[in-house]
């Protein structure tokens, strides 16, 4: 697919969905606060560095662009996780794992409950038989813009998550409109009434759910509870006039993520492992961007116990989990802790990926404080403050997440 192909297509500027395809085949699919502007982004000279090699092998092979409109950014989001889940296209695939994806779970429970479950957690509690599902949707892609489209759902169709059927908490967010009475049958058969709604949402099916809610509110009209149809009413206006300015924030902020120009700051990015002899084994990621640290965007990798205390697999691990998030920015520096070993990891990961990001290595003394740089000789003088500081935040980074796993281990150990 060519600049000149996308050149000639009429794509509107409105919320949807968008794929990438091949013949027949649906190569990818994504959502987008603005079809025309997302898809452009995937024809800017910085792609390798802002999505990785494989999105620039996709819109390489890609030969059609096909969208579909939605009325909301919600609405998008929800249908891209449907349409993934239903043709899982190889480059969404391959994009990141989709057992780390995020998924809504509606329970089999008398009054039940909405939450949000990672995909690998979600097979465990199934095997273990923890967690009765009733429904499942998703993978969504970002955890952040799920967050926030739950909070949207709930302010039209008040739900109870975790947090909301603790005993302790309960009452509060029934105080506050959040969550529904539970004191008796006629309560649990509304509220019952209330998730058929919120699955008929998460599948895709505003329509038939807005004709429902009138045929409801026709219902209380005809009976004189006025009261009751007025706040249906209110249901079926905010479902039409969705607000949805966090999400389209979110969505705005992830398009100016991959397109470098629109954010030039320089990032370097340093990793680090902290363990005790090889047990709790924790792995980080610290951003420094154009000389100051951005904590925000610390990453914590909670590493493969097998691996043990080999400091280079633990590094390889960090690495290529980092590299499987093409959504976080690419940085402009790599910065490894150790000698010439973790430097030649380092470099060959990314030789295998295509990645062309430069990489340095601190080398610290027997003191433990950094005694030179390896790699690129430029780029070690010219950022030097900045890598040390990154360098520096990894290492602080990565010792207080080890002790957090080591006192969830053995919580009695208190501080160390």
């Amino acid at each position: 697919m060519t600049i000149e192909a996308f050149e000639n297509l009429n794509i509107p500027d409105a919320p949807g969905v968008y794929f990438w395809k091949r013949g027949g085949t649906i190569l990818y699919i994504g959502k987008a606060t603005s079809l025309r502007d997302r898809v452009r982004s995937y024809f800017s000279a910085d792609l390798i560095s802002a999505r990785g090699p494989r999105m620039v092998d996709m819109v390489f092979k890609a030969d059609s662009i096909e969208w579909l409109e939605t009325d909301s950014v919600l609405e998008a989001m929800i249908a891209e996780a449907n349409l993934i889940k239903k043709h899982w296209p190889d480059y969404n695939v391959k994009e990141k794992d989709d057992r780390s994806w995020n998924y809504v779970v509606v329970t089999h429970e008398p009054f039940p409950r909405v939450l949000t479950v990672r995909g690998r957690t979600l097979d465990v509690e199934k095997q273990k038989k923890e967690l009765k599902v009733r429904k499942s949707f998703g993978p969504f892609t970002s955890g952040s813009a799920l967050r926030e489209a739950l909070k949207i759902i709930r302010r039209m169709f008040p739900f109870i998550d975790r947090q909301s059927s603790s005993k302790y908490t309960a009452t509060f967010y029934r105080q506050i409109g959040l969550a529904p009475d539970t004191s008796d049958e006629a309560a649990r058969i509304e509220y019952q009434k209330n998730i058929g709604h919120i699955i008929l949402f998460f599948e895709g099916k505003k329509g038939k759910l807005v004709r429902e809610l009138e045929r409801d509110m026709d219902a209380c009209a005809e009976r004189l509870e006025f009261e009751k149809a007025a706040a249906i009413k209110r249901k079926i206006f905010a479902l039409e006039h969705i607000q949805d300015v966090a999400l389209v924030k979110e969505d705005v902020e992830t398009l100016a993520r991959g397109q470098s120009a629109q954010n030039p700051g320089f990032r370097i990015e340093a990793y680090d492992v902290a363990h005790m002899s090889g047990k709790e084994s924790a792995g980080v990621m610290t951003v420094v961007c154009d000389g100051e640290t951005n904590k925000d965007e610390y990453r914590r990798f909670k590493l493969d116990p097998k691996t043990g205390n080999n400091d280079t697999a633990n590094l390889r691990e960090i690495i290529e989990r980092r590299l499987k998030h093409p959504e976080w920015r690419m940085p402009d520096v790599m910065v490894v802790d150790g000698g010439q070993g973790q430097l030649n990891v380092a470099e060959k990961i990314l030789r295998e990926r295509g990645a062309v990001i430069p990489v340095v290595s601190v080398v610290k003394d027997e003191r433990h404080k950094p005694a030179d740089i390896l790699g690129d000789p430029d780029i070690a003088l010219k950022h030097k403050k900045a890598i040390l500081l990154a360098n520096s935040e990894a290492h602080r980074f990565a010792i207080a997440y080890h002790r957090k796993l080591r006192r969830m281990r053995n919580p009695r150990r208190g501080k160390l």
